[in-house]
């Protein structure tokens, strides 16, 4: 649809101008004489923006500034006027007014400053609607299962939700810890506040600093510009330190000053910054046997370790994965537009049998992928992918002793599940840690991220790193 626009003055030579200009421009125009008349037009029409005049009988602009702004709080004003002064434009954005020009004005200077005015419009309802999104897909109810384990969890949330005390939360990958963090943030006192994520896995270590405390213009090369850092960018909401584990030392330095101190530096700044933050952070690794080794700080994980929530693994609810399967058919059915009706019994005995080594996030790819390749209403054992259908052929590939019969064998699919064995032994024996078990099978990292994607084991958030 095309942008609507009001455009409001006495003077008719103003508003036949800008009726044109705007149609030009490919707007839909109405027309006002005066505010009062605007007033009851916006009772019939709704509208993107309003452009006024200040001076008019009847209702002045600041009038009508005050009653779209108690009425209609979403439609943008901009102020258009030749009796401009300083205290009325002062006023006028205290009020809400976007702009204020004052006559003769420069045609291109109003076009430019309707489509950054409409512009802004746009992103705030887009991020408005994110954030909605946001709390549907991961407010606490979301959070799904209906295990003993997982109602310690939604116990957990609830209390946690209440307080702004550090929590770390430990789990093997794609258990939801992201997930968790998230419901915490939306469920607590901070909800409408930032809620921003940290990668500390995915960042270089020469960048890392950066990254989280910001830099000055000119600090090192390539700076060009200051640079707001996930810290500023956090203040007053939630920081999340995903993979915290993956911190080097040198930044756990700087971090648990952050924590403890509540003050920043940039890189190449002198003064420090006040920012309140609540941590929240996240690991798949040990962090107790890294503090013993020298590896992470043991002040910084006491100043991390204040709440901990443990996210068991998807083998250790398994009653939780039909629940789980009808919730992820739900969504790709959506998603996709598909109407599956359901899933089969024999194919849920199936899905129940299965170790999940990718947990939760593993079912929900191995049920995108059957939706999306399903053409019948039901899921049936076929239509999963053939590592989880064939449990036999899982124990075959993992011996290697494979006879050729006479009615031969189907090669990529045994290759396909010798393959995805081996990643899967190569993760558990690096502890989750994909670049350390892309080293142990001798490929590149970028060759494990794309080996885990084909079978299902991508690690999402939780252990992506840039290639080496």
């Amino acid at each position: 649809m095309k942008p609507r626009i009001l455009a409001v003055d006495d003077e008719e030579s103003i508003r036949e101008f800008l009726e044109i200009m705007l149609k030009k421009e490919g707007y839909d125009v109405a027309t006002a004489v005066d505010g009062q008349q605007a007033a009851d037009i916006l009772k019939k029409r709704s509208f993107d923006m309003i452009i006024s005049d200040l001076q008019m009988p009847n209702m002045t602009g600041m009038q009508l500034l005050k009653h779209v702004k108690d009425n209609h709080p979403d439609v943008v004003f901009m102020i258009i006027t030749a009796f401009g002064t300083t205290e009325s434009a002062v006023e006028a954005m205290k009020m809400g007014a976007y702009d204020y020009i004052t006559k003769p004005f420069k045609i291109d200077e109003v076009r430019l400053n309707i489509a950054n005015a409409l512009r802004s419009k746009s992103l705030e309802v887009e991020n408005r609607s994110l954030k909605r999104e946001m709390q549907k897909e991961y407010n606490f109810q979301n959070l799904v299962g209906n295990s003993d384990k997982m109602h310690q969890i939604y116990e957990l949330v609830k209390r946690v939700s209440e307080s702004p005390t550090n929590v770390l939360i430990t789990g093997e990958s794609g258990t939801g810890k992201e997930m968790v963090a998230k419901a915490i943030h939306l469920n607590g006192p901070l909800k409408n506040k930032p809620f921003v994520t940290v990668n500390c896995g995915a960042i270089p270590e020469s960048l890392m600093e950066s990254e989280m405390f910001g830099h000055k213009k000119g600090s090192f090369t390539g700076a060009i510009a200051d640079k707001t850092g996930l810290f500023e960018v956090a203040d007053q909401g939630t920081l999340f330190l995903d993979e915290v584990g993956e911190l080097p030392l040198s930044i756990q330095v700087k971090l648990l000053r952050a924590i403890q101190e509540k003050v920043i530096r940039k890189v190449g700044g002198v003064d420090d910054q006040k920012v309140d933050v609540r941590i929240m952070a996240a690991t798949n690794r040990e962090l107790e046997d890294m503090v013993a080794k020298g590896e992470f700080r043991e002040d910084l994980y006491y100043r991390l370790n204040v709440i901990q929530i443990r996210m068991p693994s998807l083998r250790e609810r398994p009653d939780d994965v039909p629940l789980l399967a009808k919730h992820f058919l739900q969504k790709y059915n959506n998603k996709l537009a598909k109407g599956i009706q359901g899933i089969s019994d024999e194919a849920m005995q199936t899905l129940k049998k299965y170790d999940y080594p990718g947990n939760v996030r593993e079912l929900e790819n191995i049920i995108e992928r059957t939706v999306a390749l399903e053409a019948g209403a039901t899921i049936l054992p076929e239509s999963l992918p053939p590592f989880v259908n064939t449990p036999q052929g899982r124990k075959l590939a993992s011996s290697y002793e494979i006879e050729i019969t006479d009615e031969g064998i189907d090669l990529e699919r045994i290759v396909g599940q010798i393959e995805k064995e081996l990643l899967i032994k190569a993760i558990h024996r690096a502890n989750g840690v994909k670049k350390k078990a892309s080293k142990l099978l001798g490929i590149t990292f970028r060759s494990m991220r794309y080996r885990c994607d084909k079978y299902g084991l991508s690690s999402g958030g939780d252990d992506e790193e840039l290639d080496e």
